[in-house]
C-alpha cells in the first residue's frame, strides 16, 4: 500500500466519522427537540458502521430491539388488521 492510498483511506474514515456522529448527535438532540430522533440515530449509526465495527452492533442490536417490539405490528397486512378488529 502506497502513502496515497493510506492517506485516502484514513481521510474516508475520518469524513465517514464526521459525517456519522453529526447525523447521530443531531438525532440525539432530536430525542428532547421536535423532529424524528427514532429515524435519525439509527441513521447516522449506519453511517457509522460503514467504518466502525461498534457502530453495527450497536445497529444490530436497535434492529433486533426495533423487530421484537414492533415486529408483529410491522408483518401484519392491513387485511389481517381488519380480520383481528373485526373479531
Amino acid at each position: 500500500m502506497t502513502i496515497s492510498e493510506s492517506f485516502l483511506r484514513q481521510a474516508r474514515r475520518v469524513i465517514i466519522a464526521v459525517i456519522g456522529f453529526t447525523v447521530l448527535l443531531v438525532g440525539v438532540a432530536l430525542l428532547v427537540l421536535p423532529g424524528p430522533a427514532f429515524l435519525v440515530i439509527p441513521a447516522g449509526l449506519a453511517i457509522l458502521a460503514i467504518e466502525f465495527a461498534w457502530a453495527r452492533r450497536w445497529l444490530q442490536r436497535i434492529k433486533n430491539l426495533a423487530e421484537e417490539k414492533g415486529g408483529s405490528w410491522f408483518r401484519r397486512t392491513p387485511k389481517n388488521r381488519s380480520q383481528e378488529n373485526s373479531d
